[in-house]
């Protein structure tokens, strides 16, 4: 059985919400799914992604495969990264503690630079302070010359 990791479309009309599915690759898009793994909310600023990055690696580890959105997003939030890390340990390139340790580390950064980007967008959305009206002399002064 072909089992891949998709999306699953909800909510109205022009307001998409989706739910990420472990799904047979036969089965409708939505339709019967195996297992929910997190949801994606593309409307929020920023994006809203809630994923369960442990049941998503157990699936691609048996063999799921992601489509090209899901693949996006597993990527975003570091699961594959994970999973090319844990590869390295079967491999016997490095031990486990080694592999959580550099996950660590990419993960702060990565919060970090979203953080950062957060800030730069919530400045440049903050409205200017209003100028204060001139007050009647300096306007008379230059009706004046």
């Amino acid at each position: 059985m072909a089992v891949k990791i998709r999306l699953q479309r909800h909510g109205s009309k022009k307001r998409p919400f989706y739910f990420i599915v472990v799904a047979d690759a036969r089965a409708p898009r939505d339709g019967k799914f195996i297992q929910k793994i997190g949801t994606y909310n593309p409307l929020g600023q920023p994006t809203a992604v809630q994923l369960d990055r442990q049941k998503a690696l157990d699936w691609l580890q048996k063999g799921a495969q992601p489509t090209d959105t899901v693949r996006r997003i597993l990527s975003y939030k570091g699961v594959l990264y994970l999973k090319h890390l844990l590869r390295g340990v079967s491999l016997g390139l490095f031990d486990e503690a080694t592999a959580m340790g550099k996950f660590q580390k990419w993960h702060e950064e990565h919060e970090g630079s979203i953080r950062q980007k957060q800030e730069e967008s919530a400045r440049a959305r903050r409205p200017r302070k209003p100028v204060a009206p001139r007050k009647e002399a300096e306007q008379k002064e230059e009706e004046g010359n």
